[in-house]
């Protein structure tokens, strides 16, 4: 069996990304599948972290059983279960209108909230959340205005990620959608729970049990996966297999090195060109 490299000796819970660092689009990127077998031979708990609403966990079970991967629903922590997770702790059984896809839809249905498609009173509504949602629709955008300017609605968004990666390059991400709002009510959402917040990593370490100091996290952008990481207080490595490069990287550190710039908690304290790269040979 091979050995962890050294950085990664002591670590005991593994968070991946999905898009960009397991797959990209419909495709398996190479050896994944049996990197993560490994690292559940050595007992480190393997779970997932995606700003991707879009889909519900029980479809993310299906998606990764198709790449040859084993999972459970509980290994899954989305930006849209977080979302409805932190929701249900500010109010139990809202009626929310959603800019969003069936992900976001059952996950809040799941804790008893109430999803209004057309709402004839603004007054009814709590919340309106908007997560990505490939069917964006102008009159949907129209009533969660409506929802926010005349009504009592309170704004809260899955995550702001501008772009999704797929197999052969990118597509607009739940940003736009949040952005077409924002402009809209000039209102920026009252909370974002995806990465780069610490929420969802948060959650993680207190549902397993396991400190910060014996975590790290996976992922592919330096201002969502790292960023939330390096907030959270765990070990960040950057995987070259999605939207960040190696020449990215050198000139976000070249920037965090100038005095009149902040950007520190951008920077991974690993970087690798795939997940290959976490074994050493014995």
């Amino acid at each position: 069996m091979r050995e962890l490299i050294d950085e990664l000796k002591n670590i005991k819970l593994a968070i991946f990304d999905l898009d960009g660092v397991i797959y990209r689009g419909q495709s398996l990127i190479p050896n994944v599948d049996l990197i993560l077998e490994e690292l559940r031979d050595l007992s480190i708990k393997v779970v997932f972290n995606s700003n991707n609403s879009t889909i519900t966990r029980e479809m993310y079970v299906e998606r990764l059983k198709n790449f040859n991967i084993p999972s459970k629903y509980s290994d899954f922590y989305t930006s849209a279960s977080i979302t409805s997770s932190e929701i249900t702790k500010i109010k139990k059984n809202a009626n929310i209108f959603v800019i969003g896809e069936i992900g976001l839809r059952e996950e809040l249905k799941s804790e008893g909230h109430t999803i209004l498609t057309n709402p004839s009173n603004c007054d009814d509504v709590d919340f309106v959340i908007v997560g990505l949602d490939r069917d964006f629709k102008y009159d949907n955008l129209a009533i969660a205005q409506r929802c926010i300017l005349e009504g009592n609605a309170r704004f809260y968004a899955t995550n702001t990620d501008p772009t999704l990666p797929v197999a052969r390059g990118f597509l607009p991400g739940a940003g736009v959608m949040v952005n077409a709002l924002e402009t809209c009510t000039s209102k920026k959402p009252i909370k974002i729970f995806g990465k780069p917040h610490p929420h969802g990593i948060n959650m993680i370490l207190n549902d397993l049990n396991i400190p910060a100091k014996q975590a790290c996290i996976f992922g592919d952008r330096l201002n969502t996966d790292i960023l939330a990481g390096n907030r959270a207080g765990i070990f960040t490595v950057a995987v070259l297999t999605g939207v960040t490069s190696k020449e990215y990287i050198e000139e976000s550190k070249k920037k965090a090195n100038n005095l009149d710039c902040n950007d520190n908690d951008l920077i991974p304290d690993l970087v690798l060109n795939s997940l290959d790269e976490i074994f050493k040979e014995n």
